[in-house]
């Protein structure tokens, strides 16, 4: 019976150790009104058009544009770009590229997903798609690790016949994040997320009719607001080791006490 009620406790934490798991494994972003969304995008980083993950974001621009968005991710999240381009009725085999750069403008690493294809003559659409690394909460100054901050999408054809060029099409853009958990948490985090200033806003001062220019930061962050970094569900399962720990010591030594007083051994010859 000891047994018994030993392991039935161990399952019950379980179960309840299980259930913030579950919950990180769900997609992170929420869809968002299409409404708001955004209907055209930038020329270049400055400029790049903020999309909210879960939102769609569509433009229509000419075969060689370069086409930027911007969207924010936070520690823990896995995301996924996925970009559509509508070609027009009439045109030659072209290729496009879909690349995603982190807040210092480094280009991210795609883990899985066509984020280069080449359409070919009578194909009326091209889709592409680039999942990114999880983002870390912190990284060495050395390596490339994508972090949580600002990230750029650029949308734009590398390779077309001349007779091509400054023909009209229209894209279609949308983030989506899943997230991974405490399986990618990490000791530390950033003082900051990188969130480059890409616009200047006047500030003024409450004690004089004066007023400065200061740098404004990108207004995107993540439903809820950035993350401190510091919690996980890594600290509920090694919460949940230390008890079971615990529980098996108890069972071992209730198994191996023995039940009665030791016998006594006669002495030899009797």
């Amino acid at each position: 019976m000891r047994i018994t009620r030993v392991l039935s406790t161990a399952l019950l934490l379980a179960g309840l150790a299980a259930t913030p798991a579950m919950a990180d494994s769900s997609p992170s972003a929420s869809p968002s009104d299409d409404s708001s969304a955004p209907t055209q995008a930038g020329t270049s980083f400055r400029t790049a058009t903020e999309l909210d993950q879960g939102q769609t974001g569509t433009a229509s621009g000419s075969t060689g544009d370069y086409l930027y968005w911007s969207f924010a991710a936070d520690a823990g999240q896995r995301p996924t770009v996925k970009a559509t381009v509508k070609l027009p009725d009439t045109h030659a085999g072209e290729t496009w590229q879909l690349d995603v750069y982190d807040g210092l403008r480094r280009r991210q690493a795609c883990q899985y997903g066509a984020s280069t294809r080449t359409a070919a003559q009578d194909a009326t659409s091209l889709d592409l798609a680039c999942t990114l690394r999880t983002v870390r909460a912190w990284s060495e100054t050395w390596a490339n690790d994508p972090l949580p901050g600002t990230y750029y999408v650029r949308l734009t054809v590398v390779d077309l016949q001349s007779s091509d060029l400054g023909l009209p099409v229209s894209t279609e853009v949308r983030v989506d994040s899943k997230d991974i958990g405490g399986s990618a948490a990490v000791d530390g985090s950033l003082a900051q997320p990188l969130t480059p200033g890409i616009a200047a806003k006047s500030a003024s001062d409450d004690d004089s009719s004066s007023s400065s220019t200061s740098a404004a930061l990108s207004s995107i962050e993540p439903d809820g607001g950035w993350s401190s970094g510091w919690w996980s569900d890594r600290w509920v399962w090694t919460g949940l080791g230390g008890v079971l720990a615990a529980l098996a010591g108890i069972g071992g030594y209730a198994l191996t006490r023995g039940s009665g007083r030791p016998r006594r051994v006669p002495p030899p010859g009797m």
